[in-house]
């Protein structure tokens, strides 16, 4: 049961590593793409390659799943893909890539406290202290003049920033945590594609909406793949099957509190090729942040 664990362990760190540089390739591809186009091309892409991976392992595509399992994967997906990942792709369009990553970190705060509650993990004191170094990290962000690669922050995008990237941080800590008790008998490749289809379909629907068409225009031109196509392999694919892997091998709160390790990876990606702004404020928030997650995975 340790080696799991451990195993768990590693891929939770491992979804951080490979998210961080999507991380800084969807922020590239959101210049010129609308969140929800952006959300649904990704998947998409993502989709394609779990279909390859199913086929090449021979894997089944309809492996003895209890129907009960398909459907919460599927709302796990509408839950943390189609909403939440919309969501930070908007957030992450208004505030850039180093401060989204701090309010990411909410992510733990979220699902620290569903875990206790619905699945029975142990919350103790230092994991309290996590929490509150998370939510100060947060407010620490709102202080002083923001910049992001784009120039300077305005206040109104910088509170619906942080707005945005809180709500979608907990959408997606509901959607693990229904998950969470059905993957220990569920194919994690499997899994991870019915979840990116239940991501997928919805946002399917939005080029019907009226006025809606037209933002999904650049998924149609190739020059736009020089960067998607990389960071949906990375930041979709690779980071969503070893999030749900290191879900699935360790305890919630642990793998997700070692998940943040990407607000580091994102922090230091962005200073050197995003060229975000470094200041006194944002190295404070991003010190809290880790420090609070190091602490809730105590």
């Amino acid at each position: 049961m340790s080696e799991i664990v451990h195993s768990g362990e590693w891929l939770a760190i491992a979804s951080a590593a490979v998210w961080a540089v999507g991380v800084i390739l969807f922020r590239l591809s959101s210049f010129r793409l609308h969140p929800i186009a952006l959300n649904l091309g990704k998947n998409l892409f993502a989709l394609v390659l779990i279909a390859l991976t199913l086929l090449m392992t021979g894997a089944s595509f309809f492996p003895a799943v209890p129907a009960k399992n398909t459907y919460l994967l599927l709302l796990s997906g509408f839950l943390g893909i189609a909403v939440s990942d919309t969501l930070f792709l908007w957030a992450l369009k208004l505030i850039g890539a180093s401060l989204t990553a701090i309010v990411d970190c909410t992510y733990s705060l979220f699902v620290i406290l569903l875990s206790h509650f619905f699945l029975g993990e142990r919350l103790s004191g230092l994991q309290l202290v996590g929490v509150a170094l998370i939510v100060l990290a947060v407010i620490t962000i709102t202080r002083g003049n923001s910049e992001n690669s784009s120039g300077p922050i305005s206040s109104k995008n910088l509170v619906l920033g942080i707005i945005l990237g809180t709500m979608a941080m907990a959408f997606v800590a509901v959607a693990i945590v229904i998950i969470k008790p059905v993957l220990k008998d569920t194919p994690v490749v499997w899994a991870t594609g019915i979840r990116l289809s239940g991501g997928t379909v919805p946002l399917l629907f939005v080029p019907l909406l009226r006025g809606k068409r037209l933002i999904f225009t650049p998924l149609f031109n190739l020059s736009t793949w020089k960067i998607l196509a990389p960071a949906s392999f990375l930041g979709t694919y690779l980071s969503l099957m070893f999030w749900i892997g290191g879900m699935k091998y360790a305890f919630a709160s642990v793998a997700a509190a070692l998940n943040q390790l990407n607000t580091i990876f994102i922090f230091l990606l962005a200073t050197i090729f995003l060229k975000e702004k470094v200041t006194l404020w944002r190295v404070m928030a991003v010190l809290a942040a880790f420090l609070g997650a190091f602490l809730a995975a105590c």
